[in-house]
């Protein structure tokens, strides 16, 4: 979604500030409110590794309670125990480490060179986590999740799935 005023106004709205680095709206919801936004993988001159925000607010909210809940405890019990999903896992990190990549524009890679800062976004991956077999937040994945789908994201969607149907 191209960027404009009213856009902006929407995501600082639900943001509730200004939204540093934003490029893009990336996912809209039913009623075409924003529900996911990219930003730059440099903000204020520093590297910003989380590429995606989830900022639907009816969804944070969800998944703030199924955190709140233990969930994330729940999914690394599993990805610590599945050799298959801790797989999974280091290649949505892989993905979305070239994904940023591609984002950045000539002006970022070269500052990132320069200033010694490249290596932060090169080994960091879904959420800027630097351990790519732990589960830091799923607001985080889920927001990768609903640009391009993902490992954690798809428990997520089963987890919701399951609770709306049982």
């Amino acid at each position: 979604m191209k960027l404009n005023d009213e856009i902006v106004e929407q995501v600082t709205e639900l943001l509730g500030r200004k939204p540093r680095g934003l490029r893009a709206v990336e996912v809209v919801n039913d009623t075409g409110k924003p529900s996911v936004i990219r930003v730059a993988s440099v903000v204020d001159y520093k590297p910003f590794p989380t590429l995606f925000w989830l900022i639907d607010r009816t969804l944070c909210y969800r998944i703030d309670q199924l955190e709140a809940s233990g969930l994330i405890k729940v999914f690394q019990d599993q990805v610590d125990e599945d050799v298959t999903l801790r797989n999974s896992m280091l290649r949505d990190h892989s993905n979305h480490i070239k994904l940023r990549d591609d984002y950045l524009t000539a002006d970022e890679r070269s500052h990132l060179l320069r200033t010694g800062y490249f290596e932060v976004l090169e080994n960091r991956g879904i959420g800027g986590i630097s351990n790519p077999a732990r589960i830091r937040c799923l607001h985080s994945w889920y927001a990768a999740h609903m640009v391009e789908k993902n490992t954690i994201g798809l428990l997520l969607d089963r987890h919701l799935q399951d609770r709306t149907s049982g």
